[in-house]
Order: C-alpha cells, then sequence, then structure tokens
C-alpha cells in the first residue's frame, strides 16, 4: 500500500568548514509568533479492499501487515492517501490538502471522523472506516485531488523544470523533489514566522548535516539541507507535533520524517533550490 533515500582537497574542506563555522541554523518558534509529477495521465479511483468476511478465508493468502487491520496509515503516501483527504475535505474534518501524505492533520482528522461515528479513533483507516467514508461523499475529481490548502496547485516555478530541484512553494506550503521537471514525491512544508521569514529566490545546497543541532537555540534539525546562511530544508519535531500552529526562524520545516529522510539521501551537494509564492 505503500508507494510512496564530496570528497574535496583538504583546502577545499576547510572551506567548507568555515562556512560551517557561520551557520546557526534555526528552529520552531513558539505558537504565538506572527507569523504531480509532469507526466499526463488519466486519473483512475483505486478501489481499497474491504476486510475478509466470513469463516471460510482459511486458503485466503494474508497480506502481512505491522498495523492491525489497517490499510492506511500514518507514514503511508500516493494516490490513495490523497483521495482519502480529498474525502475528509468533503465532510469537513480536513482543511489542508490534499498532500498526498498520510500526516498528523489527517491522522487527527480520521480520529474525529470515526469517534464521531461511533468507530474506535485509531487513526488509521481500516475498511469499515473507509466504507463509511466513501457512503458519505462522492468520488473525486482531479480538481479535489489536487487541491493544496484550498487553492488548485499550481504548476511549479518555471525556474524548477530543469536539473535537479527542491520546488519550494510557499502559496502551497508544499515541496516538491524534481528532476528535468518530473515531480519524484511532495511534501508539506512551513516557513518562518512575519519577524524571520524564509528568503525566497534560487540557492544551491551547500552543506548537508544529518544530525545537526542549531547553536542559536540548542534544537536537533535531522536531515539539515542548508540553501542560505542558516536557513535549511529539515525535519521538524514542533512541525510534526503541532503542525501550522508554530513558525521557523527562517527554515523550511518538514513534518513528514520519512519523506525526508528519502529526501536527504537523494539530494546533493549543489542541487537547486528554488523559494517562491
Amino acid at each position: 500500500m505503500r508507494t510512496e533515500h564530496w570528497g574535496r582537497s583538504l583546502a577545499a574542506a576547510a572551506g567548507v568548514a568555515a562556512l560551517v563555522a557561520g551557520v546557526a541554523g534555526c528552529t520552531a518558534q513558539p505558537p504565538n509568533a506572527q507569523g504531480g509529477d509532469g507526466k499526463r495521465r488519466s486519473l483512475v479511483h483505486i478501489e481499497i479492499p474491504r476486510a475478509p468476511s466470513g469463516t471460510g478465508t482459511r486458503g485466503a493468502t494474508p497480506t502481512p501487515r505491522p498495523r492491525s487491520a489497517a490499510v492506511l496509515a500514518r507514514g503511508d503516501s500516493g494516490l490513495q492517501v490523497r483521495e482519502l483527504q480529498a474525502r475528509l475535505r468533503q465532510v469537513d474534518w480536513l482543511f489542508d490538502g490534499p498532500t498526498g501524505t498520510y500526516d498528523d492533520l489527517t491522522e487527527n482528522a480520521v480520529k474525529g471522523f470515526q469517534g464521531k461515528r461511533g468507530l474506535p479513533p485509531t487513526g488509521e483507516v481500516d475498511p469499515v472506516t473507509w466504507q463509511r467514508l466513501v457512503t458519505m461523499t462522492h468520488r473525486p475529481g482531479k480538481w479535489e485531488l489536487y487541491l493544496m490548502g484550498g487553492q488548485p496547485a499550481a504548476a511549479p516555478d518555471p525556474r524548477c523544470l530543469t536539473g535537479r530541484v527542491l520546488c519550494i512553494s510557499k502559496g502551497s506550503r508544499t515541496l516538491r523533489w524534481m528532476i528535468d521537471g518530473q515531480t519524484l514525491s511532495t511534501m508539506a512544508v512551513r516557513f518562518g514566522t512575519q519577524y524571520t521569514p524564509t528568503r525566497e529566490g534560487v540557492f544551491r545546497i551547500y552543506w548537508k548535516s544529518r544530525h545537526h543541532v542549531s547553536t542559536l537555540y540548542d534544537a536537533p534539525m535531522p536531515y539539515a539541507m542548508f540553501f542560505s546562511g542558516g536557513e535549511a530544508v529539515h525535519y521538524s519535531y514542533d512541525f510534526a507535533a503541532r503542525g501550522y500552529a508554530g513558525g521557523s526562524h527562517g527554515c523550511v520545516n518538514v513534518r513528514d520524517e520519512t519523506a525526508i529522510a528519502a529526501l536527504f539521501a537523494q539530494v546533493r551537494t549543489g542541487d537547486k533550490v528554488v523559494v517562491s509564492w
């Protein structure tokens, strides 16, 4: 179900170290701070299988699952997650996205939907939860599947269409990992607050730090990919826990640790970063 990871001379290394010494990094601010793929294809509805019924299942080969009987759960990504999010929006349980990533907002929306209907509020979509949601909603079209924060997902910035690019949109609060115009992955992001805004423009990844800790705020910045001074794309525990209630000191926060771990493994020093509206 889941579809959706430089060696130079000593003189060059010393130069990088000197640059890094000036990088303080950023981290989350408290909540009171102010603040796909380029190929054309036809979208087809994907049916999520019902749970087996009756007792005549002895000869069946079950699909192994680490989590109960869930068919969708936090950490999953892809078109089925996008459809789930679109349907949750139809019944006013979700207001962000769809993003195609089963994040904390999606989990909380599922819990709310389940609890309201007397189902165990696990936050995971089992066959019963899915069928209940389907009966209350209509099949989402392309417009609904690719909404972002209530607005249609815009085409990527033209500067993102060549080469290896982290294409970051403040308008849709998304990061697209693109190579030669093709979107390989998309994830939800948040930005700096009113007083510490994330810079816009075209940059390059100049340093990667897997276990980085901010020297200014003494806060962890896992999977940090620095692109402008102390500003980096990195995983944020605060974003994962509180969503858009907070903000950063200029960094681009990612809430999906699995997604950014895979992105960190693919991105190279020198890859382009485009931050725009």
